[in-house]
């Protein structure tokens, strides 16, 4: 039987905890009885900095309950940096880790099938959300919009998989060895190789309190992945001003021969209109080398991603 591990996340998660860590629990004591976990398997809250009670309520659940356990960031980290905290002490200890959200939206039902898979010798278990009737119109189409984005960026994503997956010992290991400080671990995982495997859940409403994923955050994270696995962007602002230089050419070719004949007439508008053109496509494309220098930036200073200020073993 393996020692499975579940990760979770915590930010500000004081008013959904308390019931998210009972049915964990629960969950957890079914998988032991039923001969599918071990003993040791424990549930691994990582607190992200919250401002609130959260870390209080962990301390609690520790007290409380022999299986569960916690760490506490010094300062919020973010929720990757904090899921990847959980994952590399959960490594230390467990034979699998499984990810999930402090919210209760993933089904933990779902458990059973991740461990089947695992015991089929998959070291990588992607939790795939089997539709998106629970979100609105705008999420559906800006989600969509993204996946077939990354895919054309060329970058192996798996589509309407979040952070919940399992990941076995090996795999664990293997993602210790990428040192990178823009993390995005939905394009990380697919990178390792090993065998994978998907089970497909429905994502429930959220049980309380407030998403950690306003719009703002959304495309934060949607930038941060596209910078972070695809120079495309940058060949794009190369073709972009080869034929932008393309068309000068043929529009001073315009120009001569317009001057020439004795047709050409004073346009204000026209060049007006072509410097606000050529002005915005130069800012936009500066923006994003900028972006790119920026990540390198933050790559060669290789600041610690986390630092752990508190453990509950």
């Amino acid at each position: 039987m393996p020692t499975v591990y579940t990760v979770v996340p915590c930010y500000n998660e004081e008013e959904v905890l308390p019931k998210t860590n009972g049915k964990l629990v629960e969950k957890l004591n079914q998988l032991i009885n039923d001969g599918r976990a071990d003993k040791k398997s424990r549930i691994l809250y990582v607190d992200d900095g919250s401002t609130d009670k959260t870390w209080e309520l962990i301390t609690g659940f520790h007290k409380e309950f022999d299986c569960v356990i916690g760490i506490k960031l010094a300062k919020n980290a973010g929720h990757q940096n904090a899921l990847l905290a959980g994952l590399m002490k959960a490594r230390e200890f467990a034979d699998c880790a499984i990810s999930l959200d402090a919210d209760l939206q993933d089904d933990i039902e779902a458990l059973d099938r991740f461990l089947e898979r695992y015991s089929e010798g998959c070291e990588v278990v992607y939790g795939v959300r089997s539709k998106r009737d629970a979100d609105t119109f705008f999420k559906r189409f800006t989600a969509l919009c993204f996946y077939r984005l990354m895919r054309r960026l060329g970058v192996d994503i798996v589509q309407n998989h979040a952070d919940y997956r399992l990941m076995g010992k090996n795999a664990l290991n293997a993602l210790s060895d990428f040192k990178e400080v823009n993390l995005f671990l939905r394009g990380i995982v697919p990178l390792i190789g090993y065998k994978s495997g998907v089970v497909y859940y429905e994502r429930k409403e959220r049980a309380a309190g407030q998403t950690k994923y306003p719009l703002k955050k959304m495309l934060s994270f949607a930038i941060d992945g596209i910078t972070s696995f695809s120079v495309r962007p940058l060949k794009i602002i190369s073709n972009l001003g080869v034929i932008i230089s393309v068309l000068s050419v043929f529009g001073l070719l315009y120009a001569l021969i317009s001057y020439f004949s004795g047709s050409a007439v004073p346009g204000w508008t026209a060049i007006v209109a072509s410097i606000w053109l050529l002005g915005g496509i130069q800012l936009l494309c500066i923006g994003v080398v900028g972006e790119y220098i920026g990540k390198i930036y933050g790559e060669v200073k290789a600041r610690p991603r986390y630092i752990i200020e508190k453990s509950l073993d």
